[in-house]
Order: structure tokens, then C-alpha cells, then sequence
């Protein structure tokens, strides 16, 4: 977890050095060449000064809600944030990993996926041996929940 909030830490810092140093001085510049009505230079300025102004409100609220994370309020036997989760699809008789994490740090290619997406929510709560649904494009997918590490075993 601290890695991700040292990551929005970073990426704040260097959107507010942007918004408040380099976009004023290219507006500024900008300005100086004269008619802003047709001047391409300034309305991409100040339209990258919207687009930054907005990013770094969604950073500053993402960071808001990851200091919140009760990390006491994750269960300890049933699959939460910081579990990894081993699944056989009983369709495809395939065993399948997955460490649940948030949005920020989804990989689903190396099996890190968010727990708002359809697979993560559809395990969160659920304990080993329990088989849960997951609805997808390519239909419904039945996961059985064969192995259960949690964030606090993985501390303790």
C-alpha cells in the first residue's frame, strides 16, 4: 500500500509543478504572440490546464480514500483486499491465481486484479471451498475457492 500512495504522491507533485510553473509560463508565452482567438499555442494550454486541474482532483481523492483503508476491517478467513486467491474454474478444470489489489495496482496479466472488477468482486467475502459465479462476456464462469492466503497472513 505504500508503494501505491508514494506512486500518487509522485504523479500530485508533478501535476501541480506543471499546473502552477510550466502552464503559466506557456500561457504567458503564448499570450505574447498576440490574437489568443486564433492562437492554437494558448487554447492548448489552457485546455491541458483543465485536463490537469481535474487529474490531480481525482489524485487527491483517490489518495483521501486509500488513507481510510481500515486494514482491521479486512476479515481474516474470507477473501478481502491483499488476499491471494487460489481457484479452480470447474468449467476448464484450470487452477488460477489471483492476488486482489486495488485499482491502481491491476495486472491481470500477472494475475493482479482489482477488487471492483468482475472476478474480484464476485470472490470478496467468499471463503475456501465456497464456489462463486462470475459473470463475463464469454459467459458464466464457475470459480471454486481452493486456497486462501489473506493480507494478514501474508503480514503475519
Amino acid at each position: 500500500m505504500t508503494d501505491i500512495k508514494k506512486k500518487l504522491q509522485d504523479d500530485l507533485a508533478a501535476l501541480e509543478y506543471e499546473l502552477h510553473v510550466e502552464l503559466p509560463k506557456e500561457i504567458l508565452k503564448a499570450r505574447a504572440h498576440g490574437d489568443l482567438s486564433e492562437n492554437a499555442e494558448f487554447h492548448a494550454a489552457k485546455e491541458r490546464q483543465g485536463f490537469v486541474n481535474a487529474r490531480i482532483n481525482q489524485l487527491k481523492q483517490r489518495m483521501a480514500e486509500m488513507s481510510m483503508i481500515d486494514f482491521s476491517r479486512i476479515p481474516h478467513n474470507k477473501v478481502g483486499l491483499g488476499s491471494t486467491v487460489v481457484v479452480l474454474d470447474v468449467k476448464r478444470e484450470e487452477e488460477l491465481t489471483y492476488n486482489l489489489v486495488t485499482t491502481e495496482e491491476a495486472d491481470a496479466a500477472n494475475g493482479k486484479i482489482s477488487t471492483t472488477s468482475p472476478i474480484g468482486r464476485a470472490l470478496l467475502g467468499n471463503e475456501e471451498g465456497d464456489v462463486v459465479r462470475v459473470t463475463s462476456p464469454g459467459g458464466v464462469k464457475e470459480l471454486e475457492i481452493l486456497k486462501l492466503t489473506t493480507i494478514h497472513d501474508a503480514i503475519g
